[in-house]
Formats: structure tokens, sequence, C-alpha cells
């Protein structure tokens, strides 16, 4: 496994502890980084995971504009947790990140969705992701 797809899972799971839990992200991942200095195999994906939470948190009015704008008839609050920090996560390296290929974000998104979410989650977050890179 890659490290930046391990920085998507610490950044799923950052996203979706901050959304469930209902704690500042900044709380989370402070806990997180101290996790992360105190384990040097955990390093590498720290600093993707890390610009990925920065870059919701930077953007988080576009970014939920974006999705609540594709994501036909679903509220942000209707969706799964899950879904809903994944679209987060998609839709930022989507919109802010150029050095991620759009095939590859969508795909990273996608194949979290199938392993973290529902049976119908994947082809959720693919159909809202490829609206939204249509779009951009």
């Amino acid at each position: 496994m890659s490290a930046r797809t391990k920085a998507r899972k610490r950044a799923l799971d950052i996203l979706f502890q901050s959304d469930v839990r209902g704690e500042q992200i900044a709380t989370i991942l402070a806990a997180e980084a101290k996790r992360a200095a105190n384990e040097p195999a955990r390093q590498a994906s720290w600093l993707y995971a890390r610009e990925i939470v920065d870059g919701v948190i930077d953007n988080a009015d576009e970014i939920d504009e974006q999705i609540t704008t594709f994501a036909k008839d679903w509220s942000l609050a209707r969706m799964p947790a899950v879904d809903r920090a994944l679209l987060r996560m998609g839709t930022w390296e989507l919109l802010y990140n150029a050095d991620v290929p759009t095939a590859v974000a969508i795909d990273e998104a996608v194949e979290l969705a199938k392993e973290f979410s529902t049976d119908d989650s994947g082809a959720f977050v693919h159909g809202v992701l490829a609206r939204i890179a249509r779009s951009s």
C-alpha cells in the first residue's frame, strides 16, 4: 500500500472521528500528530494526511457547496459520515491538489468507500466525484 493511500485512510479517520464525535478537527489532529511523532513508521503518511485535512478545513465551504450541488437529492446531513468524509477528501484532491490525477482521486475515494462504508457507497461516491470533476 502506498504512503498516499495510507495517508488517505488516516485523513478519513480524522475527518470521520471529528464528524461522529462532534469534536473539533484540531483536537483530533493534535492527537494524531502526537501519535505520528512517537511512531516514525507513520511519519511518511502523516504529512499527506495532514495536507488533506488542512485542505478540507481551509476550503470547507466551497467543498461542501460542490458536494451539495452534485449529490443529486442527497443533503450532507443525510449521507453516511464515512461517505461525507470521503467526498470532502476527494473533492479537495480534485479541486485543490493538481498533483493528484482526477482518476486517482476518484478511484482512491471509491476504494475506501467500498472498504469502509455501505454496499452502495462506492457507486455513490464515484458518481458525485465524477460530476464534480466534469464541472471543474
